[in-house]
């Protein structure tokens, strides 16, 4: 445990929680989606063969390594890194022909549906399954109309979506069906790497994922004429020295994140092995804490662990989910709300008359209940005992912590 995270108390009874009075748990705040950070020779090195080389950007051969280990790894035929996953969305979007409507959850990061609206595509906001959190195939398939051009998935906390249902629907409706596979590098679905479903899938390295390279995306298809499009987009249509063949942007990885992401690649079986570590410890110090539901992973498959994902039933816990991050937030845990309220309830949609009076039941239920604690390589066993103290004392203490918070904020 570094210096910045050493406890200054325990936690034993709702007088030791700083919303009662108390001083912080942790002395530096702990922050959900803290960079893995392993490997730092590894790294050292290649960015000292990247200064020897001279070659900083515009498809070096670090970037071009990284792209056939990716493949390699995920089981495609293709792979375009990208400088982020969602200008990898944009290009996809483009590349693919996407017009009209195309079917989205609204429980997904913004940029699933920034990336259609910035290019005048209507994100069509479905429901999602509210056990697994990922899109329902009986919403998808009630939106689907004359308009629609495409679905994109997201596989959320690195749990695949239900590619298999969503595949018959794409077929029957003539729809391009595509991923946003943000959370699930490294995961599988009936054994089958995520990266190779639909007609591609989007990942994402930003520096806060299961694998980083400071910022980047990839784009992995099996599709070769995609692939060789994307690849034209992505350097402003370049085909040669100075000949543009094509409409494109500059969506380049540079050498130094490639580096970074060839060198958390080598460790990434490492990476999830504290991940599942970290699961497993929450699982035992949450267990038995009424109200508070953590999200499991199927032990069949391969996942990467990297979210700690638990749903607070108020009924049964006696606080909301925003009154337990306010407790954790005070003992500088910062948890985190993820996708709320949806994305159809952001202000950049819900001004909108095309999702006037919108209700998805199931999107609003989860992302009034989902708390995401912190994990991987910045926490450990201490840490996280102590994070499931402080809920478990509240949660035990939920009277008195209640009034507490309620009374302060009716004050």
């Amino acid at each position: 445990m570094s210096a910045a995270l050493l406890p200054t108390k325990s936690i034993n009874a709702p007088a030791d929680l700083a919303v009662l009075g108390a001083p912080p748990l942790f002395a530096d705040k702990l922050h959900v989606g803290r960079p893995n950070v392993l490997g730092r020779e590894r790294f050292r090195r290649r960015v000292e063969e990247m200064f020897d080389s001279g070659w900083l950007s515009n498809n070096g051969p670090l970037v071009r390594e990284f792209e056939r280990r990716v493949a390699d790894y995920v089981g495609v035929r293709n792979c375009v890194a990208v400088c982020n996953a969602t200008i990898g969305l944009e290009l996809l979007i483009r590349a693919a022909g996407l017009r009209g409507e195309v079917i989205v959850p609204s429980f997904t990061f913004i940029a699933t549906a920034h990336a259609l609206t910035w290019h005048g595509v209507t994100p069509v906001f479905a429901d999602i399954d509210p056990a697994t959190h990922c899109l329902d195939p009986e919403s998808v398939e009630r939106l689907v109309t004359p308009d629609t051009s495409g679905v994109i998935g997201t596989h959320l906390w690195g749990r695949p979506c239900p590619v298999e249902a969503l595949d018959d629907i794409a077929r029957r409706h003539d729809l391009v069906l595509m991923y946003d596979a943000a959370h699930a590098f490294g995961c599988t679905r009936g054994g089958r790497m995520v990266g190779g479903f639909g007609l591609a899938e989007v990942f994402s390295f930003h520096a806060t994922k299961f694998l980083n390279s400071f910022e980047g995306g990839a784009i992995t298809t099996d599709d070769d004429e995609l692939a060789a499009r994307l690849r034209l987009m992505k350097n402003f249509g370049f085909a040669g020295y100075d000949k543009v063949v094509y409409l494109g942007t500059n969506g380049k990885m540079t050498e130094v994140c490639a580096a970074m992401g060839l060198t958390n690649l080598e460790l990434i079986d490492e990476l999830v092995a504290i991940n599942r570590a970290n699961h497993a410890r929450y699982k035992a110090g949450l267990g038995g804490v009424a109200g508070l539901r953590l999200m499991e992973y199927d032990a069949r498959e391969r996942s990467n662990y990297q979210y700690v994902v638990v749903e607070v039933d108020e009924a049964r816990a006696g606080l909301t989910r925003d009154e337990l991050i306010e407790i954790l937030h005070r003992e500088n845990v910062l948890a985190r709300r993820y996708f709320w309220p949806g994305c159809h309830r952001m202000e950049a949609y819900r001004g909108d008359p095309r999702y006037a009076g919108l209700s998805l039941p199931a999107t609003e239920l989860v992302s009034s209940r989902v708390l995401v604690l912190p994990t991987g390589a910045a926490v450990g066993e201490a840490e996280i005992g102590l994070i499931c103290d402080a809920l478990r004392v509240a949660v035990g203490g939920a009277g008195e912590v209640a009034r507490a918070l309620r009374g302060g904020a009716e004050g």
